[in-house]
């Protein structure tokens, strides 16, 4: 993924950053612990299709 664009893009939830998981293709809010798929380079911010993180799985993203 375009490291400019994840600079621009937020959280629909919060307006918050997004992080970029490159090992997962998807891009993550650690204040709403909310995950978005990108697929072919495209992300997918649909509040309702956000996945929800653990606390665990968000520790080992943010590693």
């Amino acid at each position: 993924m375009d490291p400019k664009l994840t600079q621009i893009l937020v959280c629909p939830f919060c307006k918050g950053p997004l992080l970029y998981d490159k090992e997962k293709k998807e891009l993550f809010c650690k204040r709403d612990k909310k995950a978005f798929s990108v697929i072919d380079e495209i992300p997918d911010l649909v509040p309702d299709e956000a996945r929800d993180l653990s606390d665990e799985e968000l520790e080992q993203k943010l590693k």
